[in-house]
């Protein structure tokens, strides 16, 4: 789950880490009185959605004159804010933090993650804050710094130390930089965090260090012990599609392709769509019906993929292990049937029960096309997406 920046802050300051001043606002009256109540002379107007690249689309301004912050306001919500993340078709701007503005001295970059390969939250940092940090890592990756934190321990001040060092912070800035690591390490422990970024993280000409920007995302599956942070969801950030696998326990995200997959483990599905690339072709989504998904959940995901009009095609691979392919199969004959199926859909069971599914589908009288292997099932899939276009 993701939460706006605003929100990010406000959770970030109960734990101690230094961030502006700044009130949200949904009208252009809301936005002038934020700015009243902040100490000024400079005032800053960021458009709220869930994406980076705010400030390279015209999402943040910057003013002297507070009589301009409501026109900002004004100007930025009710449109539609098209960044790198957010895809052409943008996301509307329904509110904004009115932020007191600070002279900057420099520009770091700080985050927090879950690193799969020791299994332990690392901090990443580098010198280049507010650029991109994969073009940083591409070109100069001798310029990202990484901490892994020992679980049994936690951050350590002397790591925390080490680390504002390494970012040449000096003097009382050392101090401000330790205190804002540990309060954010907690924050990422307590709230159960997947990822803490704070881009830019900023040294001011007077000499302190403030988180000017923050995003949060938190593991979905820790939500049910902080009700708290689970009312900060805003549901318009969410395509709606992601909405409603949820309701239905289906892990799926939506991607740029045409092709649908539908298969059972993660590891699976990542391979399924490495594979339909390799054939020359788009995945359309990653959809995980889980190792023990019933008839209607099978039946739920595959009526999910079709209610994406990019998808051209479907790919079905399930391999049943606690899950039985009879069951897979007669979930895709109902969804079929109920959807009247119009794109080509190639299947491949291997496991449990399979000659008892593909009895079923060849049973169906539905055009499915069965694979062999999982290539077999890529190049079918692609091949026959061409030919329907």
């Amino acid at each position: 789950m993701n939460i706006h920046e605003y929100q990010a802050k406000q959770l970030l300051a109960k734990f101690g880490v230094a961030v502006p001043k700044g009130g949200v606002a949904y009208t252009a009256r809301e936005a002038k009185n934020a700015a009243e109540a902040l100490a000024g002379p400079v005032w800053v107007v960021k458009a709220q959605i869930h994406a980076g690249g705010r400030g390279k689309a015209g999402g943040v301004k910057v003013t002297r004159d507070i009589e301009q912050v409501g026109d900002l306001a004004k100007a930025m919500i009710g449109t539609r804010l098209v960044t790198k993340q957010t895809g052409p078709q943008g996301r509307e701007v329904k509110r904004v933090y009115v932020e007191e503005g600070c002279e900057i001295a420099r520009e770091l970059y700080l985050s927090l993650l879950v690193d799969r390969g020791p299994g332990r939250v690392t901090i990443i940092a580098s010198t280049e804050g507010g650029m991109d940090i994969e073009e940083v890592a591409a070109k100069t990756p001798e310029k990202i710094l990484k901490v892994a934190i020992d679980p049994a321990f936690g951050l350590l001040p002397y790591q925390a130390r080490a680390l504002a060092f390494a970012l040449g912070l000096q003097g009382k800035q050392v101090g401000q930089a330790v205190k804002l690591l540990q309060g954010i390490y907690r924050a990422f422990v307590s709230l159960d965090c997947s990822l803490v970024e704070i881009n830019p993280l900023v040294v001011t000409r007077q000499g302190d260090v403030i988180a000017l920007d923050a995003k949060m995302n938190f593991d979905d599956n820790a939500l049910f012990r902080h009700k708290d942070v689970e009312e900060l969801r805003d549901v318009d950030e969410e395509d709606p599609i992601e909405r409603v696998a949820a309701v239905d326990g289906l892990n799926y995200i939506k991607l740029d392709g045409n092709i649908g997959c539908l298969v059972n483990g993660a590891g699976l599905a990542m391979t399924t769509m490495d594979i339909i690339k390799q054939y020359g072709g788009d995945p359309a989504n990653f959809l995980d019906v889980g190792g023990g998904a019933t008839r209607e959940r099978v039946a739920a995901a595959f009526k999910l993929i079709l209610s994406d009009p990019a998808v051209e095609g479907i790919l079905v691979n399930i391999f049943g292990g606690i899950m039985r392919c009879d069951v897979i199969a007669e979930g895709i004959v109902d969804a079929a049937r109920e959807v009247s199926l119009n794109v080509p859909l190639v299947v491949r069971l291997e496991g449990t029960n399979v000659q008892k599914g593909k009895a079923i589908l060849q049973k169906s009288g539905l055009d499915i096309l069965s694979a062999d292997d999982l290539a077999d099932a890529a190049r079918k899939i692609v091949t026959a997406v061409k030919e329907a276009a």
